[in-house]
Parts: C-alpha cells; structure tokens; sequence
C-alpha cells in the first residue's frame, strides 16, 4: 500500500506574478478552499497517511494554513459557531516540511524527501494541479495501477496540441483501456512532440528513483529534471502511465484557474 507522499511547493510560480510575490500558487482559492487543500483531501481519501511539503523560505503560508489556530477556535466557540468551526477543520493527516534553499528543479525537490519515504513505495502530488472526478479521484487511479503491477506510475492526460510545449510527454504502447507502458518520455518539447499525453501533477515511484536523480546533472532550464531521471530508471525497470479520467485543471494558468472556480461553483450553492 502507498502510504507516503511528497508534495512539492517550493517553486517561484513565476506564471502567477506578481501575486506570486506574497501568496503561494498552491494557496490559490478553488471556491473557499485552496488549491493545495483539495489536494490533500485527495491523498487522505487515497489512503495516504503522511505528507511531506518541501516548501521555500517564502511559502510559511503554506504551513500556517494547515496548523490550528488556537484564537480562532476560541473566538468562534465562544460566539457558539460551531458550523464555522466544523468549516476550519484541517485535514486529519501527519504532515511534515522540508526547505528547498533553492528552486533546482522537480527532481531536486522529490530527493529532499529521500529520507522521509526510506525504502517505501511514494506518490507525488503536484499541489498547483487539480483534479475532480465524484466517483474515484486521480492518485486512486495510480495505486490501482500500482498495486496489479508494481511498479512506478505517472499520471496521464490529453492536452492541447499547443500546451505541450509545457509539459513532460510520452511515448507510450497501450496494453489496456487508460493503461500504457512508458517508452520515453520528451520534456516541454519544443516541436514534434511524440504523443498528445502529457504528464501531469500525480506520480507513484518505487524508492529507487532517488539513485537515478542523485546520478543527474542539470537539464532543461538548468535545473535537476525529474524526467531525466524517469528516462534513466527505464532503462532497467518498467513504467507505467494511466490516463487519468476526470476534470483536470491546471490552476497555475490564469484561465483555468478560473474555469476551476466555475466548475466547483454549482456544488457550493
């Protein structure tokens, strides 16, 4: 079983300035709740029992937003809220922190968390990605997959021929319905690139990974590709990729950031 899960939110958010100065992309609002709290819920209700946020210097929000505050409990049991106070519960779940001193890339991050995942199978959850399915959610699509084949799992979805550029993508060989196996994978390539599925914000890994990122040098943006080291582990071990089925947006780009609140709006009412 997937127990642990890293959940990288150091990075700049450049995309998002200059609100990105002062508030993290992860604490973005998706109706009342940030982005990155949904996020959690959906590794809560995975069964995932520890989290690791590998966080920057600025993100302190970030670990303010999921501690209690003791004044505010007081405050609205005082005033005998209790539909409010139910409302400002945290998810139930052991999180951790670790600092990235600097922004190095997604490979970098995931092996800051080499210590706190030890010898277990891991997922990775991308916190500026979110996705929305009422019958199953996107990292339980990955553990399936996981839990049939044992091995590492990368999250799958169409984009836009014009989006690609953003995004690592697959060459992949289908072997059942949503389910392919991974033959390379290009990241944000410029042109030609050799499918329609990107590779989105959901990974499960086996631990082994880490050997592959600590043998990397900087790729592309000079920074430690995580894909880098997906390509490498590949060549002695299988991948895996399911093409995750529900909404997905991508809430670090302004128009879908606001296509999520419209989406989520209907079930606030």
């Amino acid at each position: 079983m997937i127990k642990k899960a890293i959940i990288p939110a150091a990075g700049y958010g450049t995309r998002g300035l200059p609100i990105t100065k002062v508030v993290p992309k992860e604490l973005f609002p998706i109706g009342v709740k940030p982005a990155i709290h949904y996020v959690v819920e959906e590794a809560l209700a995975s069964g995932i029992e520890e989290i690791l946020f590998v966080v920057s210097q600025s993100k302190n929000l970030i670990a303010n937003y999921f501690d209690r505050s003791l004044e505010l409990e007081a405050f609205l049991e005082k005033k005998q809220s209790t539909h409010l106070l139910e409302k400002n519960k945290i998810p139930d779940i052991h999180i951790q922190y670790i600092r990235q001193p600097y922004a190095r890339g997604l490979g970098d991050a995931i092996l800051l968390g080499k210590n706190f995942v030890g010898n277990d199978p891991f997922a990775v959850l991308l916190p500026d990605e979110v996705i929305f399915n009422n019958k199953t959610n996107g990292l339980k699509q990955l553990i399936k997959v996981y839990e049939k084949q044992k091995k590492s799992v990368l999250g799958l979805y169409e984009v836009e021929k014009h989006l690609l550029s953003n995004y690592g993508v697959v060459e992949s060989r289908k072997i059942e319905k949503k389910i392919s196996k991974i033959v390379n994978i290009v990241e944000k390539p410029q042109k030609n690139p050799p499918s329609n599925l990107a590779v989105i914000g959901r990974y499960i890994f086996n631990p082994s990974i880490f050997s592959y990122i600590e043998g990397l040098t900087p790729g592309v943006g000079k920074e430690i590709q995580l894909t880098d080291a997906i390509n490498e582990m590949m060549k002695a071990e299988s991948f895996f990729g399911t093409t995750i089925v529900g909404d997905r947006f991508d809430i670090s780009r302004f128009e879908e950031f606001l296509a999520a609140n419209q989406y989520i709006q209907p079930f606030m009412e």
